[in-house]
């Protein structure tokens, strides 16, 4: 299967992870296919699609794969604190301490915080970067599966 194909799958699945994350009413699956198709999916597009996501849910990463939470504290500079408030950054640690960000993640969301801000970003706009960052890095790791979902190589996608 080609570039184009997995393109569009990809598409699908951005618009379903974007469906959700709006917070929208729930609908069924149905109904939800038929969106997608109103749009210009094909259903082999869209059965694909279907395919990747329940296979990652059910099968998803081992507990090993998390990463272990943090001893150490991360201090935010001057700039960092006029940018980001108190609950913001509050809310960056947390995560870290968590095991859901790494140094590396954190230092991304701070950075594009950094580049957007005028003034103070409160909680909400932070998470939002948080999520959209997370949701970015999670659907360039997903190319692998795309891949591998696509050329009809289960044997990858099991393991």
């Amino acid at each position: 299967m080609g570039d184009r194909l997995r393109e569009r799958v990809l598409a699908i699945v951005s618009l379903i992870a974007q469906y959700f994350l709006e917070d929208r009413d729930l609908i069924s699956e149905s109904d939800l296919v038929e969106e997608l198709l109103s749009v210009g999916f094909d259903s082999d597009e869209i059965d694909a699609a279907f395919s990747w996501m329940e296979n990652q849910a059910l099968h998803p990463p081992a507990q090993t794969e998390l990463l272990p939470p943090m001893t150490s504290y991360r201090v935010f500079s001057a700039e960092e604190k006029l940018a980001l408030d108190v609950e913001a950054r509050g809310f960056l640690t947390r995560l870290r301490d968590m095991g859901i960000l790494n140094d590396e993640v954190q230092e991304e969301i701070i950075l594009k915080a950094l580049h957007l801000s005028e003034e103070d970003l409160s909680l909400k706009e932070i998470k939002t970067i948080t999520i959209l960052t997370l949701f970015a890095r999670a659907q360039n790791e997903w190319c692998r599966e795309f891949d591998y979902l696509l050329e009809d190589n289960w044997s990858h996608l099991l393991n």
